[in-house]
């Protein structure tokens, strides 16, 4: 199987999170465990929307959910290791938000990870996915700087 290459938009990055490999975070591998890199991303992830005033249970009156999830691994993360997780939002388009996340090691900013999830935001009443409201579209586009 061939590895497609996840391309992290440096120009679309909204917030920048420093965080560090906690001793529980590590595997029998004695470095980062994939479950406690889902759970470091999801951390600042959350922190940059709410940097915008955009809590992911609340965007612009719609909750939103992950339907998708691809890490690549580049190199290995142990405890006490000091971390950066940039996280990038591009133009969205239809109804996905896709959000780029790169781990770094704040130290020499060597690349650990990098991961890109895709979400929806969902009308609960009606049980489906919305398109993205303009109000959010300009909110992205103002932390982008453009």
């Amino acid at each position: 199987m061939e590895r497609v290459s996840l391309d992290f938009p440096l120009a679309a990055v909204i917030h920048r999170h420093p965080l560090t490999v906690r001793v529980t975070d590590m595997n029998y591998g004695r470095h980062l465990g994939h479950d406690a890199l889902v759970s470091l991303l999801h951390e600042a992830r959350v922190q940059a929307f709410a940097s915008l005033d955009l809590p992911e249970w609340d965007m612009h009156g719609y909750p939103s959910v992950v339907v998708d999830l691809a890490v690549q691994y580049q190199q290995e993360a142990r405890f006490p290791d000091a971390l950066v997780i940039e996280t990038a939002v591009p133009e969205p388009e239809g109804k996905a938000l896709t959000v780029y996340q790169r781990v770094t090691k704040a130290e020499t900013g060597d690349v650990v990870a990098t991961a890109r999830v895709t979400k929806l935001l969902l009308d609960l009443a009606a049980g489906r996915p919305v398109a993205i409201p303009d109000a959010l579209k300009q909110t992205l586009a103002d932390a982008r700087g453009g």
